[in-house]
């Protein structure tokens, strides 16, 4: 089992070689699938006698919408496709543990990349609502010694927002798998019937996977994106 990090699976021939690990390929896995569950959800829509998929694909959008609403404001949900793709994505891909597969977002490439679109998204609604010099003012408050402290402040937003995922996701990951090696050797060496029968790697590893994949997937992928919309809010403010 691979815990020291994601496997190149190929090497695509361009620009000298580009490795393709198995956090890319499960990554667009995800989003095939995510592509034909919004297809199935939303396949036929009807303002009348409407079908359970439809009832649940609109209950998933007002949950979205009323998120945003409630945090940023009614004039702020342009932002619920990016915060819904963006906890979907996060939960699919902490979740895809369960089957066996390694997490993309025990990736820190991943996670990263999803803390930098944020972090632009909160410079660019910065300058957008507050205009260039409003934004730069901002640097500067309450008091002109606050610059270095407010410029740091900002840069470790991206930091914060990966190391965050990341280090939750990828803890998991790792104790789950050398928990599982270690039940392994310990199997090895009771024998049951004069046989070395790997009983305990049943029902432990299970137990272990509702907490490190489960219950971590959704508060992690909460977590960030509840963080995403307070930057940006308060980017708007």
């Amino acid at each position: 089992m691979n815990i020291k990090g994601p496997k190149i699976l190929f090497v695509l021939p361009f620009f000298n070689g580009i490795p393709i690990t198995e956090t890319v390929v499960i990554s667009w896995g995800i989003i095939l699938l995510v592509f034909i569950i919004i297809k199935y959800l939303t396949w036929n829509m009807k303002k009348k006698d409407i079908k359970v998929p439809q009832v649940l694909a609109e209950k998933i959008v007002m949950t979205v919408n009323n998120l945003i609403r409630s945090s940023m404001g009614k004039s702020d949900e342009i932002f619920a496709p990016y915060v819904a793709a963006l906890f979907i994505f996060s939960l699919l891909s902490s979740l895809s543990g369960l089957v066996a597969l390694r997490p993309p977002t025990a990736d820190f490439n991943m996670t990263l990349t999803w803390a930098m679109i944020t972090f632009f998204m909160i410079h660019y609604n910065g300058i957008k609502y507050k205009n260039i010099l409003g934004y730069i003012k901002g640097y500067f408050q309450p008091f002109l010694l606050m610059f270095p402290l407010n410029i740091i402040s900002r840069l470790v937003v991206p930091i914060s927002l990966s190391f965050r995922h990341f280090g939750n996701i990828a803890a998991g990951y790792i104790v789950s798998k050398l928990i599982y090696l270690g039940l392994i050797a310990l199997s090895s060496i009771i024998p049951i019937f004069g046989k070395c029968i790997p009983i305990l790697q049943v029902g432990i590893p299970a137990i272990l996977s509702i907490y490190f994949d489960v219950f971590a997937a959704v508060i992690q992928a909460f977590i960030f994106i509840s963080l995403t919309i307070t930057y940006i809010s308060q980017a708007r403010e």
